[in-house]
């Protein structure tokens, strides 16, 4: 059966998922970049993002890969596909990660503003999806074929299916680093009245991984 997750998404301390004023400079928002220091290190993550086999093994590589874990597609919020905002001036933003993506599978980016499926190198196709989470989490669990649909982000995105009550399962990793400003995961959401629970909790030297799971 097809589950819906989020997988390795990074808050701060202080709960911020992301910095303040993404733009080109600062994908992440202001700051945002230092939350993901335990994903980078790990042989997944330099796999995944740059063709390597060097980086670490360990607690965080186990969590990075698990991620990766019998994914058939992807959602994302408009925010993590790129720094445009307001309707397409035109087709030339492309995402943050070149011509070949890390997704390689059908991935649904939520929009306001209509926009035709962008096909990239190694199997990644954005579909812009303006029908709302619902209809995109439908489209994602068909293009899934049976395997589970991956929540990338934003925070924002999280929050609406989590208000829904779609998740299945969520993996937050809390990293040792104060944010002060941002967009707050759980801001608004009342996560114990939802009915998840903690059902996992492993520290790492970098960082400390939650699952969540929906009773």
């Amino acid at each position: 059966m097809t589950k819906l997750r989020v997988e390795s998404y990074t808050i701060s301390i202080d709960g911020f998922g992301a910095g303040t004023d993404q733009s080109l400079e600062n994908p992440l928002g202001v700051g945002g970049t230092a939350l993901h220091g335990w994903a980078f290190a790990t042989r997944t993550f330099q796999a995944q993002l740059f063709g390597s086999k060097d980086g670490e093994t360990g607690i965080d590589d186990d969590f990075a890969a698990r991620g990766f874990h019998n994914v058939g597609a992807w959602i994302m919020g408009r925010n993590m596909f790129g720094p445009v905002r307001g309707s397409w001036p035109d087709e030339s933003w492309r995402g943050w990660w070149g011509e070949n993506p890390v997704y390689h599978t059908q991935v649904f980016v939520l929009t306001n503003y209509p926009r035709a499926p962008l096909v990239m190198k190694g199997g990644t196709t954005f579909h812009f999806v303006t029908d709302g989470i619902r209809v995109a989490f439908e489209r994602a669990r068909d293009a899934a074929n049976g395997k589970d649909v991956r929540i990338g982000g934003g925070a924002a995105t999280i929050r609406q299916y989590l208000q829904e009550r779609l998740i299945d399962e969520l993996h937050i990793a809390i990293a040792p680093v104060l944010l002060g400003a941002g967009e707050r995961l759980f801001d608004g959401v009342n996560i114990a009245d939802l009915g998840y629970t903690c059902t996992q909790h492993v520290p790492s030297q970098r960082a400390t991984h939650i699952v969540l799971t929906r009773t």
